[in-house]
């Protein structure tokens, strides 16, 4: 794209976006000139780069279906502009009588009008109410996840490191295709940015404005070239001269995006630095998975309630040596504990029906977090399968693919986690903390809220079986008295020990 080919524009989100694009296919309509089809792509852009950042926290089928309605527009706008460009580029680069300059216009333009009557046909197959409604819909959901929280500062970490891969991959090919790929990458990081960080995007706008420009006009003259390439009727001098000429220009924007991105205090080390690291990171992987399962829990209170228990159960077991406390067991469980109720749906009669299978496979379906391993999250979709219910036996089908190791130590933690849910089984929060102490031979589980002779007490002496079984201790299961019995300090967590003792 040519410099000062982008207008002053103002973020608004996705509603305002959403109703851009409809403007636009007015003005783009009435001639299909180059502005109002570049303007019309950028409002479609910004609609579809939201999609891509809510579909990583927001399980609603409403963002593809936004996505797939306008890719045919999106993709037919996409290669008129191609020409469009070409014929500014040509423009600019030829004098006046110059007989290359003259014929790949003529060329251009013969292929303008043809890829305009296509545009129309797109364009009037898009079906504006359904985008309206759609948006409208998407747009109410848009608030559920606060601008600036570490739900999005992880979402652009990943495009973070994408972008950074293609560069180094750039740098070491110099192909025309490394550089447009890499130009993708730092577009997608930098529409993330501006959609989701607007405090960082203040300060990083015209660095990454600058950067997309320079490799998008890279791109350009790299289609430029291939263009006077396949015009065999070329002279060879005229053709060495005009090589020459996109190659000058070339150079410049690489020379001038070397610049500002190599070396130890390039803007990818700026970035960076402002981005998610050490245990922010760590709480912002937990933070991208509670939002995702907020879309689909119909009690998140009571998944709240489930996590502080089952880490409440952990530490005290950790506390008494009855495992020995490792921080990826404890992620894991935490993780577990946030996701138990996503395969949860209401049924014909309105009640809800919990189905652990069900969660099972859209736990298994998650792109892991950034820090997380598939094998790790893989041992969080087993935790969601039996966190009630059928009894785990590692030779099931849930337990492929695991190693030996994970398979033995992810036993006590379904165990812990059964127990948990168990304690708050009537989604009532009635029992709001718990506490262990080992005894002589036995371990007393103590719940704040718990009555002795109760529905709910005989619902946790039934789930206390499998973690009795594990810790290889009896388990007694009483209401805690007034005077707190557990410790309150902080377990120290382990990496590399053994999860059981």
């Amino acid at each position: 794209m040519l410099p000062g080919s982008h207008p002053q524009e103002k973020k608004a989100g996705l509603a305002h976006w959403a109703a851009r694009v409809l403007d636009e296919c007015d003005k783009a309509s009435a001639g299909f000139a180059p502005d109002p089809v570049h303007d019309l792509r950028v409002a479609i852009r910004r609609c579809r780069s939201m999609a891509d950042g809510f579909l990583s926290v927001d399980p609603d089928p409403a963002w593809r279906q936004m996505k797939r309605l306008a890719k045919p527009l999106f993709s037919s706008l996409g290669e008129l502009r191609d020409t469009q460009v070409m014929m500014e580029w040509v423009a600019k680069l030829s004098s006046s009588g110059d007989p290359v300059g003259e014929g790949l216009s003529a060329a251009l333009a013969q292929k303008e009008t043809a890829l305009k009557i296509a545009a129309q046909d797109a364009l009037a197959g898009f079906d504006r109410k359904r985008w309206a409604s759609l948006n409208a819909h998407l747009a109410k959901r848009i608030g559920r996840i606060p601008l600036e929280g570490l739900v999005f500062q992880h979402l652009a970490l990943e495009r973070w490191l994408e972008a950074h891969a293609l560069h180094r991959r750039a740098l070491r090919n110099r192909s025309a295709v490394g550089y447009h790929q890499l130009r993708i990458g730092i577009k997608r990081f930098r529409y993330t940015v501006e959609n989701f960080l607007p405090q960082r995007h203040a300060q990083w706008a015209k660095d990454l404005r600058e950067l997309q420009d320079a490799l998008g006009e890279v791109h350009d003259l790299d289609v430029l070239r291939a263009l006077i390439r396949a015009h065999a009727d070329i002279p060879a001098d005229d053709r060495l001269r005009w090589r020459k000429r996109v190659a000058e220009e070339r150079q410049k924007r690489l020379d001038l995006y070397r610049h500002k991105m190599m070396g130890k205090h390039s803007l990818w080390q700026v970035w960076r630095s402002d981005l998610p690291i050490g245990h922010v990171l760590e709480e912002a992987a937990l933070e991208k998975l509670r939002n995702w399962a907020s879309f689909l829990d119909p009690d998140v209170a009571h998944t709240v309630r489930v996590t502080q228990i089952a880490l409440q159960l952990y530490d005290g077991l950790a506390r008494c040596e009855v495992l020995s406390a490792r921080a990826e067991h404890r992620r894991i469980l935490e993780a577990a504990a946030i996701l138990h109720e996503v395969g949860t749906s209401k049924r014909a009669d309105g009640h809800a029906g919990t189905r652990p299978k069900r969660g099972y496979r859209m736990v298994s379906r998650l792109k892991p977090p950034l820090g997380w391993s598939v094998e790790e999250m893989h041992c969080v979709a087993v935790l969601v399968r039996y966190h009630r219910g059928d009894l785990p036996l590692t030779s099931n089908f849930s337990f492929v693919g695991l190693s030996a190791k994970w398979r033995s130590e992810l036993i006590p933690l379904i165990g812990i986690l059964r127990l948990a849910n168990a304690f708050d089984r009537a989604h009532d929060g009635s029992i709001s903390r718990v506490a262990v102490e080992r005894q002589d031979g036995f371990l007393v589980v103590y719940g704040q809220g718990l009555r002795r002779i109760s529905r709910g007490a005989e619902q946790i002496a039934r789930a206390r079986y499998l973690l009795e079984t594990t810790s290889r201790l009896p388990i007694v299961v009483r209401p805690m008295p007034a005077k707190a019995i557990a410790s309150s300090r902080p377990v120290r967590l382990k990496r590399s020990a053994a999860a059981v003792s």
